[in-house]
């Protein structure tokens, strides 16, 4: 019977702390549970923002891409569309070229419908490139069709244009037809 007393007394003083050491460690873990919640909600709240600012900054980024992306689909069909209707600028020029007298009244109506047409092309965004003989060949510009034996002066330069080229918004959408010495 007494070794089952000390044995119970043994446990008894194994399972419990000394007096001083007990306030001291509730101490410590106030101090460590107060701390921790609050810098635990601070982390929380700190990933948060970062979330919140990377997300708006990708939905920001997402609108003006979806906004760039139907601009540009919006002139790529205005593209095709005013590509279809160069041939047609250019049969106004042969004709305008046919009339020998500009001044009758047949031609007034003519010309009155070109002019209307130029404008809207101009309204569009569509321009006549400006070559002429004698400027210096542009690959980005120009299509060289044929070359032709030429002074010194003009090698590597235009020396007629055969069909006009034309930018839409500062984009070609045809390229000049150029005859070039060599």
């Amino acid at each position: 019977m007494e070794s089952e007393s000390e044995l119970g007394k043994h446990e008894e003083s194994t399972t419990e702390t000394p007096p001083m050491q007990q306030p001291e460690e509730e101490t410590k873990r106030d101090g460590k549970a107060g701390s921790d919640p609050l810098k635990k909600l601070q982390d929380e709240l700190a990933e948060a923002k970062d979330k919140y600012v990377r997300l708006y900054a990708e939905f920001e980024n997402h609108r003006r891409r979806t906004a760039k992306e139907k601009l540009e689909m919006i002139q790529g069909a205005n593209e095709v569309l005013l590509k279809s209707l160069l041939p047609v600028v250019d049969d106004f020029e042969r004709a305008e070229k046919s009339f020998k007298d500009k001044n009758d009244k047949e031609a007034e109506g003519f010309f009155i419908i070109q002019n209307k047409f130029k404008k809207v092309l101009d309204q569009t965004g569509v321009k006549p490139m400006a070559t002429k003989p004698g400027d210096a060949f542009n690959p980005d510009l120009h299509e060289a069709i044929t070359s032709v034996p030429a002074d010194e002066k003009l090698k590597g330069k235009v020396v007629d244009v055969v069909e006009k080229g034309y930018l839409l918004n500062e984009k070609v959408i045809r390229f000049a037809k150029v005859v070039t010495g060599s």
